[in-house]
């Protein structure tokens, strides 16, 4: 007659078997269908809250844009912001490089603003600040001018410039004095020699009435010519 197990005894040992079973037949890492069946449903339960906050990422990164578009737009009246230096600032830009006469400097700036009194509110503060000279403007003009070309040449540009017909006429003086003086260097740097035919003297005559001298300081340089 076979030995059984009393029925406690039968139930530990059925449920040791059970144990060594799973030890031995489940690898590490291996989940019963079960076990992964409800890690889904877990999962997928939360993925609603995480699309809401990505969502709502999304929304607020798209506020900040628009509030600073808002800002970089059109002003309370519907004028967008005037960009780029002020008006007084490209003065100075350009007086910083070199003198300028109130008319020219005028010019220049009238393309950056959008009334004229704008301008005229500019040159006026910048005189009183002594950045803008008209006669500076002329006084520099001559110095840079004097050495290659005549009087009447400079006399010219400087009216151009608006300066003062007085000063004009104070500086044409000054200009005179030395007019044979700076012809003839002029003369020397381009010419060798006096002219020998007519041809020559045209040329040369040319060429310095072309700078703006005198016709009497182009004569007095050249000789009187061939009279024929």
């Amino acid at each position: 007659m076979s030995w059984k197990p009393p029925p406690a005894s039968a139930e530990r040992l059925r449920a040791k078997l059970d144990d060594e079973f799973e030890t031995v037949a489940k690898p590490q890492g291996l989940r019963r269908t079960s076990d992964a069946r409800r890690d889904q449903e877990a999962e997928s339960s939360d993925a609603p809250d995480q699309w809401s906050r990505s969502s709502e990422a999304g929304n607020a990164r798209r506020g900040r844009r628009a509030a600073a578009g808002a800002e970089d737009g059109p002003d309370a009246d519907g004028q967008s912001a005037r960009k780029g230096p002020s008006l007084k600032m490209r003065a100075v830009g350009y007086l910083s490089r070199r003198e300028h006469a109130r008319e020219e400097l005028a010019r220049k700036l009238a393309a950056y603003a959008e009334d004229p009194g704008e301008v005229e509110a500019v040159l006026d503060a910048l005189e009183k600040e002594g950045w803008l000279s008209t006669e500076r403007f002329a006084q520099s003009l001559v110095h840079r001018r004097a050495s290659r070309q005549g009087a009447a040449r400079i006399v010219q540009e400087l009216r151009q410039h608006g300066v003062d017909d007085n000063q004009v006429a104070e500086l044409r003086e000054q200009l005179r004095a030395t007019e044979y003086d700076r012809a003839l260097e002029v003369w020397k740097k381009r010419f060798s020699a006096k002219p020998e035919d007519r041809a020559a003297y045209a040329k040369q005559a040319r060429f310095l009435a072309s700078r703006g001298f005198a016709h009497d300081v182009i004569r007095r340089i050249l000789g009187e010519g061939d009279e024929d």
